[in-house]
């Protein structure tokens, strides 16, 4: 038995060790990686990964802490990986969100996972679907992904997750702050955090009059609901899960839509990074790309005509290879 083997068939049966080992092994990349996922690949497909992102302050953690506990008192096993910012010092994250979640350290059905961003945009590491798939196999029935927190376009939520729950708080500057940008148009539910603050039934207002005004949304279509929630008291926590569940237990083709974009997605991004590695190792000669990197600088061409070119190069590189 390989190693992978070895290690596919612990995390099949629930070993948290082989858990924890698998997931460095994802996120490290790599032929064993790419192994370990193959293997695993068969008996995935159950758990349902729900996105949760917003704007720093949001308390997003809080709210997985608190749907985490929701959903546990509901009977099902939970993972949380939280993307945090990556620690300058070590590349690794920055753990935040283990600190406040440390009330479910003790339960063997909750796992959570920190995971840097290492430069990925979006709010998610690049691996982060990965790690959805190991958690997938472990046996994990909800597989809760927090991204980091950085702005507002972490719209790569919606080609991860089943379902994307976005968070604003009053008191950010606006009435609502996924008005701005593409959060607005990728939540499948909202929340309004921190409910308790003035500014909160505006800021719900805003974001249901924003809704009443897509008039391109089909009338069978799902319709974001509106919630408010105290994370920190548990309040509306609840009536969150019931809405996720909602959304998830709807029509058969939603759900399968949204995990074929999410298979689509990874497809393509696996496929460019390992063209482009291909086409430097095999195709180029050496210090080729450096040097169109060069001529474009010295303005002897542009970024498009030396893109047009390279490709030019990769399609006769397919040609003298015979692939």
């Amino acid at each position: 038995m390989t190693d992978v083997d070895d290690l596919t068939a612990r995390v099949l049966a629930g070993d948290r060790r082989a858990l924890a080992r698998a997931l460095s092994v994802v996120e490290r990349e790599g032929p064993e990686a790419a192994a370990l996922l193959a293997a695993l690949h068969p008996h995935t497909g159950h758990a349902r990964l729900v996105g949760i992102t917003g704007p720093p302050g949001a308390g997003k953690s809080t709210l997985a802490d608190s749907l985490t506990r929701e959903w546990r008192q509901r009977g099902h096993r939970v993972a949380v990986l939280a993307v945090d910012p990556t620690s300058p010092y070590s590349g690794g994250a920055l753990l935040g969100d283990r600190i406040r979640m440390i009330g479910h350290a003790a339960d063997p059905d909750v796992f959570i996972r920190s995971m840097a961003t290492r430069g990925a945009l979006g709010g998610l590491s690049r691996t982060a679907g990965d790690a959805g798939s190991v958690f997938d196999a472990a046996g994990f029935d909800t597989v809760l992904l927090e991204t980091v927190g950085v702005g507002q376009d972490e719209v790569e939520i919606v080609r991860t997750a089943d379902v994307a729950v976005v968070l604003t708080v009053p008191g950010l500057g606006d009435d609502v702050q996924a008005l701005k940008a593409g959060l607005m148009e990728i939540a499948d539910v909202h929340v309004v955090n921190k409910a308790d603050r003035e500014g909160a039934d505006r800021a719900a207002a805003a974001i249901e009059g924003a809704l009443a005004l897509d008039g391109a949304r089909d009338a069978r279509a799902w319709v974001p609901p509106v919630l408010r929630t105290q994370a920190t008291d548990g309040l509306g926590v609840a009536t969150v899960v019931d809405a996720v569940e909602a959304h998830l237990t709807g029509p058969p083709e939603r759900l399968a839509g949204r995990r074929r974009t999410r298979t689509e997605a990874r497809l393509r991004d696996l496929l460019g990074r390992g063209l482009m590695t291909w086409v430097e190792r095999d195709v180029l000669a050496a210090g080729e790309f450096e040097g169109w990197v060069t001529r474009v600088l010295q303005r002897e061409t542009d970024p498009h005509a030396a893109a047009a070119a390279l490709l030019a190069r990769t399609r006769a590189g397919v040609r003298s290879t015979g692939q």
